[in-house]
């Protein structure tokens, strides 16, 4: 079992930034991957960013030069980096986890960008 809890959403202007965290506790297996996803309102869930035990990273084209996924495995936690904001990044933000054990997922956090 895996627990997940996203945290450092909030309101933020246009070119603003903000960092999002997603602590995991539990069984932590690797080889695994942990990803970034947002849903926007009436819209599909969107895969925003993808990190790997092995150190690869992915991002969505929306989002290459802006977000940036990183991790710290002493404290079990992903980060995504967030600049220039735009308002097109409002959605609620939610980590995930993948590994042999399972696939799980966290509440999500709200991020608003006002223009």
């Amino acid at each position: 079992q895996v627990q997940l809890v996203e945290s450092g959403g909030g309101l933020v202007q246009a070119g603003g930034s903000l960092r999002l965290s997603c602590a995991a506790s539990g069984i932590i297996s690797s080889p695994n991957t942990m990803d970034w996803y947002r849903q926007a309102p009436g819209k599909q869930r969107e895969l925003v960013a993808t990190s790997t035990s092995a150190g690869d990273t992915n991002y969505a084209d929306s989002v290459k030069g802006r977000f940036t996924i990183s991790r710290d495995n002493a404290v079990r936690t992903v980060y995504l980096q967030m600049n220039s904001l735009k308002p097109e990044d409002t959605a609620v933000y939610s980590c995930d986890f993948r590994s042999a054990v399972g696939h799980y997922w966290g509440q999500g956090t709200q991020v608003t960008v006002s223009s």
